[in-house]
């Protein structure tokens, strides 16, 4: 796996995006020269045409990402490939469109295009299967043995048989307290730790995993330090949780860890410029989406009772409260009787207009304003109620420590998983607020943004 904007993306995911950058700059070039009358090479390389083909093969990648069809390549259906391809053609088609009104001289040729998306219909799903059934086979994936079998080992285990795209795969368990030739959920066990030279020269691992329930006289120091010298990735559990899930696991976590880390914990400087970049981008939010926002509120007004803003408590940078602005999506009288309780996916309390609101974000808008104000940014944890943040703080260990960056209109959180409506949910959703803080920097928040849009155009959520 490798990283890039500070996300962990699995090298044959990036393989297949290149390969098939190449293959969509081959249909339209050789669309090209069946198609258009003069010299194809003057056209590509004197008269633009060669920057044309560049902006729709970006078209392409767009809607093949905004289908999600890099978050899991396998081919589950063929059919449904196919559907999905439509789908980006005519994503295709309408960004060509809209070109015209910017500048007619960036349009691709008609039968240029007509050539190219047909040839793209075959050549893809073609591509995608060779790829699965040949490439991704050919490239193999990395084999990790695991020295121990905590849940964090077991949880990965069992990720990487779910998720063969990561690149990933466990040859088995090394651990004292369990029987040789154990069948545990990811592998089997290959011994116990006194064999770990004899499973490593048997197996041949390209990483060993540390997830030792107690390390205390049972960590094979000098053995893992030869295996070190020949080359072996030696890795804590934790960190292989990292790149499998994204997120930090809380369950191994502890105190010392974060306090003695290099790494998690934002900079000041990072802080700073994420400050700036925020501010700059709430005003051109705000000033941009107005139009938007005043069709939302006319919406909200007209279909249901009370205020089209909605005014709430929450608990921002440092622990401090401030006043957070929504679109109102429930009724005025939604927590007249319980009190302050977590949403839910499928509230019922929920006005009509106000569900497609959320599903669209929208409602979120007005929070630009919070921004402009300083009092969040434009990606972070997502703010909670003093009401939630008291008792939550009492039951979840680092649940204060997400306070340390300012809250977001969206973040990691939001774009992985799905709304917090139990205990273990929020626990998730805070090993990815730790997850962002740990990685903050301005390309995450870029990917954030791009991801959420896709999360906004398509109403997609996480798991």
């Amino acid at each position: 796996m490798i990283r890039l904007f500070r996300v962990f993306v699995p090298t044959s995911v990036v393989a297949l995006v290149l390969s098939e950058v190449i293959l969509i700059y081959a249909c339209f070039i050789i669309s090209t020269y069946m198609v258009v009358d003069s010299d194809p090479q003057v056209f590509l390389f004197y008269d633009g045409g060669l920057s044309r083909v560049t902006l729709v093969v970006v078209s392409v990648m767009l809607g093949l990402y905004f289908q999600d069809l890099y978050n899991d390549f396998r081919i589950r259906s063929k059919t449904l490939l196919i559907q999905q391809l439509c789908l980006v053609i005519g994503l295709v088609f309408f960004s060509q469109a809209l070109l015209t009104y910017v500048n007619r001289e960036l349009m691709m040729s008609r039968w240029v295009m007509i050539f190219g998306c047909l040839m793209l219909l075959v050549l893809i799903p073609a591509w995608r299967l060779l790829y699965v059934g040949v490439v991704f086979r050919a490239l193999g994936a990395q084999k990790l043995l695991f020295l121990g079998t905590n849940s964090v080992a077991l949880e990965i285990a069992a990720r990487l048989i779910d998720h063969p795209q990561l690149g990933l795969a466990c040859v088995g368990f090394v651990d004292n307290n369990r029987e040789k030739g154990e069948e545990l959920n990811g592998g089997m066990v290959l011994g116990n730790i006194a064999d770990l030279r004899e499973v490593v020269l048997e197996c041949k691992p390209d990483r060993i995993v540390v997830g030792l329930t107690e390390r205390r006289q049972a960590l094979p120091v000098y053995d893992l330090l030869d295996f070190r010298f020949l080359g072996i990735r030696i890795e804590e559990a934790a960190t292989t949780y990292e790149a499998a899930f994204g997120r930090v696991s809380t369950r191994e976590l502890r105190p010392s860890q974060l306090i003695f880390s290099a790494e998690l914990g934002p900079q000041p400087r990072s802080l700073a410029i994420q400050a700036i970049y925020s501010k700059l981008l709430g005003i051109i939010g705000f000033l941009l989406l107005i139009p938007i926002m005043l069709l939302v509120a006319l919406a909200v007004r007209l279909t249901s009772k009370g205020p089209v803003l909605f005014r709430q408590n929450r608990v921002g940078f440092n622990g401090e409260n401030f006043t957070l602005y929504k679109f109102r999506s429930m009724r005025t009288d939604a927590e007249a009787k319980t009190g302050a309780v977590w949403a839910t996916r499928d509230d019922p309390r929920v006005t009509p207009i106000g569900k497609w609101l959320r599903r669209l974000r929208l409602d979120e808008l007005p929070q630009l304003f919070n921004v402009v104000r300083g009092e969040m940014s434009i990606v972070g944890p997502r703010p909670e109620r003093p009401e939630f943040v008291r008792t939550l703080s009492e039951q979840i260990p680092f649940y204060r420590q997400r306070h340390c960056v300012r809250p977001g209109v969206t973040g990691w959180a939001q774009i992985n998983y799905k709304y917090g409506e139990t205990l273990e949910d929020t626990i998730v959703k805070l090993e990815y607020d730790l997850y962002y803080i740990k990685n903050l920097s301005p390309s995450l928040d870029a990917y954030i943004l791009f991801h959420t849009l896709k999360v906004m155009l398509f109403s997609q959520s996480g798991q």
